[in-house]
């Protein structure tokens, strides 16, 4: 059976990214319309078209035909001579399949949404391709930290980044043409997952959220701000609906702060702008306002205000971490679909 836009996905192309495939085309020597035509009709390249795609794409000739679903006589003798090669990997592949449908178990469920406790990297495997419409990620910072599910949270820093990158990657399949996906981490590690991103999906902010979450460090700056990454996949979001925030006012005289510049007048009565810069998020630090012990307890209004900048209601949400389930109670609240899973009891 065909599967749409497989030669696309050979290439690593995203076909509904103009941008995108013009660079494919330009890289590879092939044109747009040339491309489009083999992957509408599930035709395979050949002659010297074909040879400029596989240098493009570094993908072998054997790869691209068996991906493309062709068997001609050569590719079926290949695969009698190795029939037993062949049939050990789709056992142990099927083996692996049984196994993680085991691990990964319903924890919970509603009418909107459902929890799966286990590995994210194993449940997204489980998911279709462009099925998502919102990502929010609040990954284990790599801190030392105990948690009670036992993970390792003292990687190494290449361990840690190449673990990101492998289910970010898998974020970014299950997420929609126009999807948008937000990354909360630690200025650290942001600046170097930003760098696999860009590669990827479009930028639109780095947002800073004005938390401090350490003592002072003699000899360098008081960390006083977490690291937002806001991402869309194509050329802009499906949803874009950001809040508006109040005029500060004096909380003695409620007289204003500001004048905006002897424009007060003419500012929108909902509010001024939201910026990249928030400071009106409150931490959730104290035991006994925290709902699971162990878990890293996000503010109701941060994941709020997310969930009303890029989705609507009906949309589909996924939060690879559930911790102590936020996410998931901020789409109960405003009326969004969603899929979580938490490796944790």
């Amino acid at each position: 059976m065909n599967q749409p836009d497989q030669l696309f996905k050979l290439l690593g192309v995203n076909g509904r990214d103009g941008e995108g495939l013009s660079k494919f085309a330009k890289k590879s020597g092939v044109s747009v319309r040339k491309l489009r035509y083999y992957n509408d009709n599930n035709i395979l390249p050949s002659g010297t078209d074909l040879k400029l795609l596989l240098e493009a794409s570094g993908l072998a000739e054997l790869e691209l035909t068996l991906g493309m679903g062709r068997l001609d006589s050569s590719v079926i003798g290949s695969i009698q001579k190795r029939a037993k090669d062949i049939a050990k990997i789709i056992g142990s592949e099927e083996k692996i399949e049984q196994q993680n449908q085991r691990t990964c178990s319903v924890a919970f469920t509603t009418t909107q949404g459902k929890l799966y406790r286990g590995d994210c990297q194993e449940i997204l495997k489980t998911m279709a391709s462009e099925s998502v419409d919102l990502v929010f990620a609040d990954p284990p910072f790599n801190l030392k930290k105990l948690y009670p599910s036992n993970i390792d949270d003292n990687l190494k820093s290449e361990r840690y980044i190449h673990w990101c990158q492998q289910w970010i990657q898998e974020c970014i399949r299950v997420l929609k043409h126009g999807g948008s996906l937000f990354l909360w981490n630690l200025p650290r590690w942001n600046v170097a997952l930003s760098s696999f991103l860009d590669g990827r999906l479009n930028f639109r902010h780095w947002i800073s959220v004005d938390i401090k979450y350490s003592l002072p460090i003699h000899g360098r700056l008081y960390p006083s701000h977490y690291a937002l990454l806001y991402y869309v996949k194509g050329d802009k979001p499906n949803v874009f609906h950001p809040d508006r925030l109040p005029m500060q006012v004096c909380p003695h005289c409620y007289g204003d702060l500001k004048d905006y510049g002897g424009y007060k007048d003419k500012m929108n009565p909902l509010g001024v702008n939201l910026s990249d810069i928030w400071t009106d998020i409150p931490p959730v630090r104290h035991a006994k306002y925290k709902r699971r012990n162990g878990a890293n307890e996000l503010s109701l209004k941060l994941v709020d205000r997310i969930v009303e900048m890029a989705s609507n209601e009906g949309d589909l949400i996924f939060d690879p971490f559930g911790g102590s389930g936020t996410t998931y109670m901020v789409a109960e609240l405003k009326s969004r679909r969603w899929l979580g899973c938490e490796i944790g009891p």
